[in-house]
């Protein structure tokens, strides 16, 4: 378990069910600090590059966005880890499934289970 707390952006497509509710339920614990962002330029909120600059772990829900992030920050997210949580689009923000899916995901790859 780290000794301070880890920056970690949560990223989905428009920012509007699956990484909000990811930030939410990860901004709560006191080893991480949460942020969450969309791909698409219609986000919520459009990923930018302070937030990628930010964080030191990065959490998208489906392949296509890790794509899309490396598109378009190849030279920031470098060394950064970048999780594939494989969660599909079907879910609403802080849906009882994917709040335990994010959970425990998160939690087994930050080792804070």
């Amino acid at each position: 378990m780290p000794d301070i707390p880890i920056n970690a952006l949560f990223v989905c497509s428009r920012n509007q069910w699956r990484s909000p509710t990811a930030e939410q339920v990860w901004r709560r614990h006191p080893m991480v600090r949460a942020r969450s962002g969309g791909t698409s330029p219609n986000a919520r909120h459009p990923v930018s590059i302070a937030d990628i600059e930010w964080a030191e772990v990065i959490f998208v829900m489906e392949e296509k966005h890790k794509s899309r992030l490396m598109a378009s920050y190849r030279n920031l997210i470098g060394h950064k880890p970048v999780h594939v949580l494989d969660i599909p689009d079907e879910y609403k923000y802080m849906d009882a499934e994917l709040v335990e899916q994010l959970q425990q995901s998160i939690g087994d790859i930050l080792g804070l289970n």
